[in-house]
């Protein structure tokens, strides 16, 4: 009697390990951040660069116009990124404490007035447009 319930649990627990094999082959380790990269699959990579290749034609002529405003440059708007323009740029640059650098920065693009728009009417109401029935809300 024993032997014959020791061979169904050995049976049963034979069947059993036998239908569980497969599932344990059939999954794969998942690759952990600090996991070796041979594990990976190797993909083609390309590099994309975060620098401006050049500054375009209208956006110079906007920024040699307001140097030659503001007494930086003189003469009449190129359109070309050339010496000249790089030099007043520094100029301006230097003249208010900031790196010289040779493409303009924010602060010397809104120093020269060609920043962000920062009309006041389009963000908030005015006086007359707050008081009125139609900009209230019941």
């Amino acid at each position: 009697m024993v032997t014959m319930r020791f061979g169904r649990i050995l049976l049963s627990s034979t069947l059993l390990l036998i239908t569980a094999l497969p599932s344990f082959g059939l999954t794969h380790p998942r690759r952990g951040p600090t996991a070796p990269r041979f594990f990976t699959r190797h993909t083609k990579t390309t590099t994309k660069s975060n620098k401006q290749a050049a500054i375009a034609p209208e956006r110079a002529t906007e920024i040699q116009t307001a140097l030659i405003k503001s007494g930086y440059l003189s003469g009449t708007p190129s359109g070309t990124w050339d010496a000249t323009t790089k030099s007043a740029m520094q100029k301006l640059q230097g003249d208010n404490g900031w790196q010289t650098t040779l493409v303009p920065d924010s602060r010397a693009i809104i120093k020269l007035g060609l920043g962000p728009n920062q009309d006041v009417s389009l963000t908030r109401p005015t006086p007359e447009e707050s008081r009125s029935p139609s900009a209230s809300t019941y």
